[in-house]
């Protein structure tokens, strides 16, 4: 009793009303359809059901009369031909069902797939942005050539600083 008054407080449901189908058997039936249509569509099954079929016809076109039979070569084996329709009615909406399942799979994969190429698709452009500036950056910094230049130059400006200061002059010595 007490399983129903909490079942008949919820308001998702109409009042008095238990529900037992829940996510949980939803995704075990959808498994089952999945695993069914699997099944369908292999080749051992349509073997099977071809020698089910020829079997099913040998044995009622020639069986004995006095053994049982379920179906009639006069009656163009209408019990066979009943038990492919209910097999095949029965079939299809499975399989329908597990396409739905696998198209939504598909959908959301997709989403994903599409989500994941635009994360590529930033990473990329922010790598590319970034090894433009180190570009820029490294034409801004000295070259080991260009530093050498600069230094032979300070050097040789340094020599003709120190020689007319430091240097005695010869000329004058002479005198």
């Amino acid at each position: 009793m007490a399983r129903a008054n909490r079942d008949d407080s919820r308001l998702d449901s109409p009042k008095g009303l238990r529900t037992s189908f829940r996510r949980s058997d939803s995704d075990r039936f959808g498994r089952f359809t999945e695993g069914i249509a699997r099944g369908m569509g292999t080749p051992a099954f349509l073997f099977s059901l071809l020698v089910f079929v020829i079997v099913w016809m040998t044995y009622t076109a020639f069986a004995p009369d006095n053994w049982i039979k379920v179906d009639s070569v006069a009656n163009g084996f209408t019990v066979l031909t009943l038990a492919l329709s209910i097999q095949a009615s029965a079939g299809t909406p499975l399989i329908l069902l597990a396409q739905n399942r696998q198209d939504d799979r598909d959908r959301v994969q997709i989403e994903q797939d599409r989500q994941r190429a635009e994360r590529n698709l930033n990473d990329t452009e922010y790598l590319a942005r970034e090894v433009v500036a180190l570009r820029l950056a490294m034409r801004d910094l000295a070259s080991k050539d260009f530093i050498r230049a600069e230094l032979r130059s300070l050097l040789e400006d340094l020599d003709k600083s120190e020689k007319p200061d430091d240097a005695p002059d010869d000329s004058k010595k002479a005198r």
